[in-house]
């Protein structure tokens, strides 16, 4: 440490609230210091026989901190003779993201505890290797500061502390990490930030997440405005609760209601209007999350710390498996311009009930990302006056996008450990089916064109082909409807999108009524029932690559000559759950009910050569065009997006759709700010 550095407070040792009880492993566990793996075999558990097990492998059943014990946010009671350790997802402290990205260099942990036992820190490194740094007995009331070193996490690692009781007990009364921060830097660090949240009829999401921040405002001093975008019919002002959590927030809160302008336009304002408050942060929240409201603090204190300005984002858990790590950093492919994950050991839906953060040595490696999913996303205000706002494309490729297109201005993104929400996880969605088709393959080209270096985008245009074979084998047809309209559009150029952003929703859906494929009706039993013995499938795994072409020049030849069975039109031949809704099965089917991901309902699809034919032909034609006007199409996406996503293009889009504005909240001494002005 320095002598003109001081010590500043970057993250708090947290516990659960008292309703999350689901969620005690991600704060403490008991155990060993590497904790302890078992694997279930036969009822019995034991340790695993070979280095790679995969049987069943569970975490220790002693290996749980009982939730009885904690005693507050910051407090708990470790009981006589009780081992627990905080080296937690949200406890453990990431040395090696504040090694990388920030001015800090030594840490400080400070424990106060109350009672007899010990105290012992350890690292690791990037393999997940693991060592005791320091360890020390208390007695009463204690204060244990231990000062470490960030020099050896330029790879990865991670430090924590465990808690040892004695046969009395002990009790952790609180403890922080703190950072040594140069004098100048401490002086400067008063950050402001307008947390924005985009919704659409989900005013109960709104509500829960406004109760979390007004009972966490103490931790959220820099939340200047909370600005919740509401685009829906179902106005959270009209909320029974609404009136209470407005007075709670004492003034923070604040309403634009406006027309439905996507994910993208809602956080485009949020953007917006972060510049125009002369805020130094945009915060962009989804609406249907449960929030951590440390993670907050933590964002805005690593971006203040970083040595530039930087986008600094949250991890995703599964809100119906909250145990569960959905995303925990992404990186685009840009040969086939589609997100990807950073490091091969990387396990998407990695449970940390079943298998903690010192047992997985993945999770001690650094994880460098291209962006982070707005979710949760922490954006500089400088970046955003230097490079622009959201694309205009209503949702999907939004954040992606923004992510590359800070990167090639210079700013990177970190998706920061220890800061997260719960969201429902992409296994419980498809969103490649249906009206967001559309929005998925337009968006995904338009990020091509805009990002991508290789000669036509890499596979981009072959694996669009692709995937419309798949939706029309599949009997998708509105969906692959949606796919072709994006193509077409794309030729309107980015000079469009303004223009489509309201009314493309709209017009997507008015096809449902021609596409049976796209009713849905809740109860399975509203269909007809499927005469015994009609069941045709298709095979119960994807076709290789080497039997792929084959298979799929006699399928596609099959649903083109082959007339439907003679009653197909009037009885499905089967029922498909969505997890058996693969195209390989759907294609040996002429008629068959599908559930949807969602559990709610599901749809008829039936097998219609005609309209094989005349899609396929339309798909053919509109991929050749794309294949011959790529390179003009790039040059002009390229040249037209800067306008596009410029503060006067959304701020004319703005002034058409906004309905009410429940007031107008500006920091003194800032003007409006336009992309590209000085700084």
């Amino acid at each position: 440490m320095t002598n003109d550095a001081s010590w500043s407070l970057l993250q708090r040792v947290i516990l659960p609230f008292e309703t999350q009880t689901d969620v005690v492993p991600l704060y403490a566990d008991a155990g060993t210091a590497q904790g302890v793996r078992l694997v279930e075999d036969d009822g019995m558990y034991r340790r695993p026989k070979a280095k790679n097990e995969k049987l069943n492998l569970v975490a220790s059943s002693a290996a749980e901190a009982h939730y009885e014990d904690f005693l507050s946010r910051e407090s708990m009671t470790v009981r006589p003779g009780q081992h627990v350790s905080f080296g937690t997802y949200f406890n453990a402290f990431p040395a090696s993201y504040w090694r990388r990205w920030t001015t800090v260099r030594d840490v400080r942990l400070v424990v106060r505890t109350r009672g007899r036992g010990s105290v012992v820190v350890y690292k690791s490194n990037a393999r997940g290797a693991i060592q005791r740094v320091h360890g020390e007995l208390v007695e009463g009331k204690s204060t244990t500061s231990v000062e470490l070193t960030l020099k050896p996490f330029g790879d990865g690692g991670w430090y924590w502390f465990d808690l040892n009781a004695s046969s009395d007990g002990l009790e952790l009364v609180e403890a922080r990490w703190e950072g040594a921060v140069d004098g100048a830097r401490a002086a400067r660090r008063a950050s402001s930030v307008t947390l924005q949240i985009t919704t659409m009829n989900k005013p109960q999401y709104c509500i829960d997440n406004l109760r979390v921040l007004a009972g966490s405002l103490e931790r959220l001093d820099s939340v200047k405005q909370i600005l919740i975008v509401d685009q829906g019919t179902q106005k959270i002002q009209d909320h029974a609760d609404f009136p209470e959590l407005e007075a709670a927030l004492d003034g923070r809160l604040r309403i634009i209601n406006q027309a439905n302008l996507g994910g993208s336009g809602g956080f485009a304002r949020g953007m917006f209007e972060a510049v125009e408050n002369g805020h130094d942060y945009a915060l962009l929240l989804d609406d249907d999350v449960v929030i951590e409201p440390e993670s907050i603090a933590r964002l805005v204190t690593f971006a203040d710390l970083c040595r530039k300005p930087t986008l600094v984002g949250g991890h995703m858990f599964d809100l119906y498996s909250r145990t569960v790590l959905h995303t925990f950093g992404e990186v685009v492919d840009l040969y086939r311009v589609q997100p990807a994950l950073p490091h091969d050991d990387m396990d998407l839906g990695h449970d940390f009930a079943r298998s903690n953060l010192r047992q997985t040595p993945w999770l001690h490696r650094r994880t460098d990302v291209d962006y982070n999913g707005w979710w949760m996303c922490l954006i500089p205000t400088t970046v955003i006056r230097e490079i622009g706002l959201s694309m205009p494309v209503f949702i999907k490729w939004d954040d992606s996008e923004y992510g590359l297109r800070a990167r090639k201005a210079g700013y990177s993104t970190v998706s920061l450990p220890g800061a997260a929400v719960w969201h429902v996880s992409w296994v419980d969605k498809d969103d490649l089916v249906g009206w967001q088709a559309y929005f998925h393959e337009r968006n995904r080209t338009i990020t091509a064109l805009l990002h991508s270096d290789h000669p036509k985008s890499g596979r981009v245009l072959r694996e669009s082909v692709q995937n419309d074979v798949k939706h029309l084998i599949s009997m998708q047809y509105f969906t692959q409807q949606g796919r072709i309209h994006a193509l077409q559009d794309l030729f309107k150029g980015p000079e469009a999108l303004h223009e489509d952003l309201a009314t493309k929703l709209p017009e997507i859906n008015a096809l449902r009524a021609e596409f049976p494929d796209a009713q849905v009706k809740e109860d399975v039993d509203d269909f007809p029932a499927p005469a015994a013995g009609m069941a045709l499938t298709g095979p119960a795994v994807a076709p290789t690559k080497k039997q792929l072409i084959p298979w799929a020049v006699k399928t596609v030849g099959r649903q083109l000559l082959k007339a439907p069975a003679d009653d197909a039109a009037v009885r499905p031949q089967g029922f498909l759950a969505h997890r058996d809704n693969k195209w390989w099965r759907l294609a040996g089917y002429d008629s068959v009910v599908v559930s949807n991901a969602e559990g709610t309902g599901a749809s008829w699809y039936r097998r219609r050569p005609d309209l094989l034919r005349s899609m396929l032909a339309t798909s053919g034609r509109l991929h050749s065009r794309m294949y011959r006007e790529w390179e003009v199409l790039a040059d002009r996406y390229r040249a037209g997006m800067p306008q596009a996503t410029s503060f006067e293009a959304w701020r004319a889009t703005f002034e058409r759709h906004t309905v009410s504005d429940s007031h107008q909240n500006r920091s003194e001494g800032h003007a409006p700010v336009e992309a590209g002005a000085p700084q």
